[in-house]
């Protein structure tokens, strides 16, 4: 064992110099002997020692006890107790100052220096754990200011994100709305137009003509706004439901009109209108919404001569519907794409679209805590199944 500076605490003068023979034995330097708790403290504080031999029993007002707990305050060095007892109350008052050994008078000099080198092996050890401990809780006290800190950024950047949607959604609306006013007054024109050319003109064939392919561009771009719109308050959050009475064969009879109004392809609709309340509550343009695009899009990709089948009914406080087509279908590789925003599949080549009118329905669905459901392949066609609560 390497080298020791060792003090001797020890009030019988015999003891201490038997322990000092025994110690310089083996090589270890004895700094002092003191006789008392004070005087080992003044050694102390002159020359630096790397352990302490302390009798628990020493005269004056400092016992070993004592001393040893001002010596782990100032020091912070190992002690190892001597004594010739060993009951219960003593080794009581012992753990209390967390010494490094214990020994029992009279002591071997073999079994005395295992002791000592335990205690510094023990006493290194604690520090080194220590020492991790204090580099542990710097590194845990930076981890968490730089935390703290990257939650400001992100606050800060989370804040910033939230004016520039809503300077989005203000900018989507005021331009949305700006559109529709001269849109309205082209859509006038071109009907006005065909009935102008209902009358004899040289031109009456191409007026009709040109002034249809008008009234259709406007409807598209019209519809588009209303979906650019419709997104804008989503994302803005001001889309609420507005229940109100309304009357259900009259409004299922003008969703099919307008439908059927704006198609470019000879599809049949075929209504089947199950069990139905007169009037429901609901919220009027979410249903709207659902139905119009459900539908439209079930003509859209459905070829001349086919048909589309729209099943309605109530049920148990819930508005039921199947939309059915025979058309194009969904590829199955993109069908968990379906409800995204401005989405349109692989198959439905030139036909027009944004590409928004599913993620239309899926929203007001949602809105109205209904539940929406879809079966397709590609070829063969598409069917959406709804259930939305309504109130009679």
């Amino acid at each position: 064992m390497f080298p020791l500076r060792i003090l001797i605490t020890e009030d019988d003068h015999v003891s201490a110099l038997l322990l000092k023979k025994a110690l310089e034995k083996n090589n270890h330097q004895i700094i002092g002997i003191s006789d008392s708790g004070d005087r080992a403290l003044e050694i102390l504080a002159e020359n630096p020692a790397d352990i302490v031999m302390m009798d628990i029993n020493l005269a004056g007002e400092l016992d070993g006890i004592k001393t040893t707990e001002i010596i782990n305050e100032k020091y912070d060095i190992p002690v190892v107790y001597l004594s010739a007892s060993s009951d219960a109350e003593t080794l009581t008052k012992v753990v209390g100052t967390n010494p490094s050994a214990y020994v029992i008078k009279p002591f071997n000099i073999r079994e005395l220096n295992m002791v000592i080198e335990l205690a510094i092996f023990k006493d290194r050890k604690e520090k080194e754990l220590q020492k991790l401990n204090n580099e542990l809780e710097e590194k845990v006290r930076q981890r968490t200011a730089d935390l703290h800190e990257a939650n400001k950024e992100l606050t800060r950047a989370l804040e910033k994100e939230r004016e520039i949607g809503e300077l989005k959604s203000r900018i989507v609306l005021n331009v949305s709305h700006g559109f529709k006013t001269p849109l309205t007054s082209i859509l006038s024109s071109a009907q006005l137009l065909q009935m102008y050319a209902e009358k004899d003109h040289p031109f009456k064939i191409k007026i009709a003509k040109h002034a249809q392919k008008i009234e259709n561009s406007v409807r598209s771009l019209n519809n588009l706004l209303t979906s650019v719109l419709f997104f804008g308050k989503a994302d803005a959050n001001k889309i609420d439901y507005k229940p109100k009475k309304m009357f259900t064969g009259a409004f299922i009879n003008e969703i099919i009109d307008v439908v059927k109004a704006g198609s470019e392809h000879d599809v049949k609709i075929n209504l089947m209108m199950g069990k139905i309340p007169k009037t429901i509550v609901s919220d009027v343009e979410l249903l709207y919404q659902i139905f119009e695009n459900l539908l439209s899009n079930a003509l859209k990709y459905s070829k001349d001569g086919q048909e589309v089948d729209f099943s309605i009914w109530a049920e148990e406080g819930h508005l039921k519907a199947i939309v059915k087509d025979r058309g194009i279908g969904i590829p199955k590789s993109e069908q968990d794409q379906l409800y995204d925003r401005f989405f349109r599949a692989k198959n439905v080549g030139i036909i027009e679209g944004s590409g928004l009118g599913l993620s239309i329905v899926k929203k007001s669905v949602d809105v109205l805590q209904g539940e929406i459901s879809f079966l397709s392949e590609q070829g063969k066609g598409t069917t959406f199944t709804l259930s939305i609560p309504i109130n009679n």
